[in-house]
């Protein structure tokens, strides 16, 4: 199976849906990093930087992740980084039924890439991929295993940037990821 094939035909997919690109405005951002990654960080979605360029997490917040990602001693070429839905929400937050329709995309990107554990950036990415209200402050930091999926739950770094005080609780989280890869 050659993965970046696959990854290119399904990001192919993604611009001729017209759902997707009826939600949506800019260009597809459809993820970047390594399709082998065993690490894969899951967004939103794209924010207006995102969609002007096609590139995942560059804004304030994406600076933050990838500053994090690197303190820990990961490099950004070793994971991938993505959101469910891949074009900027015409509304801000995308809609239940924008999530529910790009997940299915997702789902697939997910399943090619496979990665070892999958990092959900605050409540809409834990609640496009596990269809859950999770509590995101109460359950920061675990590691649960579902669908045969290891996924560690932690904000969203653009809640980090609108309160520092959680910024030590992110970096934990991370720090976690780390002890977990080493020790899996």
């Amino acid at each position: 199976m050659d993965k970046l094939n696959d990854l290119r035909k399904l990001s192919s997919e993604i611009d001729r849906c017209g759902i997707c690109r009826s939600a949506g405005t800019g260009k597809q951002v459809f993820g970047e990093g390594d399709p082998d990654a065993k690490v894969m960080f899951v967004g939103e979605a794209p924010g207006r930087k995102e969609a002007e360029t096609g590139r995942p997490f560059i804004g304030r917040s994406g600076q933050l992740l990838r500053s994090t990602i690197n303190s820990i001693g990961l490099k950004e070429k070793d994971v991938y980084i993505t959101s469910p839905v891949k074009y900027l929400p015409k509304r801000g937050t995308p809609s239940k039924k924008e999530i529910l329709h790009s997940n299915l995309h997702f789902q697939i990107q997910l399943n090619c890439i496979n990665p070892k554990i999958l990092v959900l950036l605050g409540k809409t990415a834990i609640s496009a991929v596990l269809n859950e209200n999770i509590p995101v402050l109460k359950e920061h930091g675990k590691v649960i295993k579902k669908t045969g999926q290891n996924i560690l739950l932690t904000l969203h770094p653009a809640a980090v940037l609108r309160f520092p005080k959680y910024k030590g609780l992110f970096l934990e989280d991370l720090k976690k990821l780390k002890k977990y890869l080493i020790s899996s």
